[in-house]
């Protein structure tokens, strides 16, 4: 059987959850894709102001900054522009700039867990609309066996192994970036405080 096949013996269930499989692949193609170029980016920037604070040429490497995604600009032009301000006030400005990166970082995040715990949900519903298929058939013809109720017991079938499989796919990606992304705060907030101990 091809999966065009199983595609079309699934019920009008598989189409909701072909939605959510691609939403799924769009979103780890995205985050794959920009959590790559945002850790490059400022790895490439970091390295470079470092030199220039280092230089005492703090205009230029604030100049860095001015021109960078506002994910990576914004804690980072607070260091600048806010290095006369008192320390704890400006260590509370730059709290808040973080935050918003991070938010950013997990953006679309939440569509990889909200599939992974409703594909199931809409799968189980195959089922039971497959299920409630298969007795319409025996109440239809009159009689039992494998052959009246197998369409419906098909679809009930192919319903559930087609939530699961979306469900599971988005869960283990979901958990992935989860993790990606707490090591990549983590390594973006270290070299944020390493560079404004080096303005002190």
């Amino acid at each position: 059987m091809n999966l065009f096949a199983l595609l079309k013996d699934g019920g009008f269930v598989m189409v909701p959850l072909i939605v959510c499989s691609l939403a799924v692949w769009a979103v780890v193609f995205e985050k794959a894709w920009g959590l790559g170029q945002f850790k490059k980016q400022y790895k490439t920037l970091h390295a470079k102001a470092y030199e220039l604070v280092k230089a005492n040429r703090i205009d230029e490497a604030k100049g860095l900054f001015q021109t960078a995604g506002p994910l990576i600009a914004a804690p980072h032009l607070v260091l600048f522009e806010e290095k006369d301000l008192r320390k704890d006030l400006r260590d509370e400005k730059v709290q808040r700039r973080l935050s918003e990166t991070q938010a950013g970082l997990r953006k679309f995040l939440w569509v990889l867990g909200t599939i992974g715990s409703s594909a199931p949900f809409i799968g189980l519903f195959g089922t039971v609309v497959g299920i409630i298929k298969s007795f319409d058939s025996i109440a239809a013809s009159g009689k039992s066996g494998f052959s009246v109720v197998a369409a419906g017991l098909s679809e009930a079938l192919i319903a559930t192994a087609a939530g699961i499989f979306v469900a599971v796919v988005a869960v283990m990606f979901y958990n992935y970036f989860q993790t990606k992304l707490q090591n990549l705060n983590l390594e973006f907030r270290n070299r944020l405080e390493d560079l404004a101990d080096l303005l002190e």
